[in-house]
């Protein structure tokens, strides 16, 4: 009886330590609704507007596209960080064993080297994402860069033999680089910075051709948005019988590309400037790190018909398999 007593009571404590720490299960936790407060903050709006302005004004050129990512077909800034994230913890790791003091300390130094870069790449990014984003951004910067201070005091304590110091300071440096990656996955995950915003594109489209409106109402030169099923699409016709379909959300930030600029076989997104080819969607210009959903067309007894051009590949692959 007194057994079952005291476990009844540890599983009471037990219940109480967990509605103490765990979020709630009728609502967010603590954690998420402060980010979402974050987001919501206009309080550092002015100094957002100022630093993106500076960092966008910074004479890259094709630099600039190679720092989004747009060669690697996705965001080049998570890539980069894991140099750094990786050699502290392993720093961390060997901080614990004793007798290994240089590896430890040479682990830091190669981090702190490769903060740098991977610090261009994220600001570069962080200057075209909408203002909640940004938001979340500049306080998950300032975090990575009170960790990196922290790491550049444990490297300069050990050099000067100060081993217990300069752990100390790995420590903090480690903790605090973990809370500015816990922002930088919300950014990642909960706020879709960096995915691809027409993803979902092949997944809604029916296979098959889909009439989208006559020939003449797409005015040659301009872009006209209707829709192939439930997904959003920009028209442009470019001569009488030639007719190009894009996917109309942008793939960077779902921007409506069938408000934007057409010129040179090409329209330009109007939130952020990504330029893609109307001919077959590729990205001629970031910061869009994915091409654009591309339409086959034809015309037939004057109406326009298209069909999303990967799905007819796969049923003609199919037709001919059988």
């Amino acid at each position: 009886m007194n057994r079952s007593k005291k476990r009844e009571r540890k599983r009471e404590r037990v219940s109480l330590v967990a509605r103490r720490i765990l979020p709630s299960s009728a609502g967010p936790g603590r954690v998420l609704r402060a980010v979402d407060r974050l987001e919501r903050w206009p309080g550092p709006d002015g100094l957002i507007i100022r630093m993106r302005s500076a960092v966008r004004a910074v004479p890259m050129g094709p630099v600039r596209d190679v720092l989004h990512g747009r060669w690697l077909g996705h965001p080049l800034h998570p890539l980069m960080v894991q140099v750094p994230v990786g050699t502290w913890l392993s720093a961390a790791v060997l901080d614990l064993m004793p007798g290994r003091r240089r590896g430890a300390r040479t682990l830091i130094g190669v981090g702190l080297a490769a903060a740098g870069p991977a610090a261009v790449a994220g600001w570069t990014d962080w200057a075209e994402l909408p203002r909640e984003q940004q938001r979340v951004g500049l306080v998950h910067a300032v975090a990575n860069i009170a960790g990196v201070s922290l790491y550049a005091g444990s490297y300069t304590a050990r050099l000067r033999g100060r081993e217990a110091l300069g752990k100390s300071l790995g420590l903090a440096g480690l903790s605090v680089v973990g809370a500015g990656g816990a922002l930088g996955g919300h950014l990642a995950y909960r706020q879709a910075s960096g995915a691809n915003h027409a993803e979902q594109v092949p997944h809604l489209v029916e296979p098959g051709w889909h009439r989208i409106g006559d020939v003449s109402e797409f005015p040659v030169g301009r872009a006209v948005r209707r829709r192939v099923g439930e997904v959003p699409v920009m028209v442009v016709r470019e001569t009488e019988n030639t007719v190009h379909v894009l996917a109309d959300r942008c793939s960077h930030m779902a921007g409506p590309l069938s408000e934007g600029e057409i010129a040179d076989g090409c329209v330009t997104c109007p939130w952020h400037g990504s330029v893609f080819r109307l001919a077959d969607g590729w990205n001629v210009r970031g910061p869009a790190t994915s091409p654009q959903p591309a339409f086959d067309t034809r015309v037939v007894d004057g109406g326009v018909e298209a069909r999303l051009r990967h799905l007819a590949a796969e049923a003609e692959a199919e037709a001919g398999a059988a």
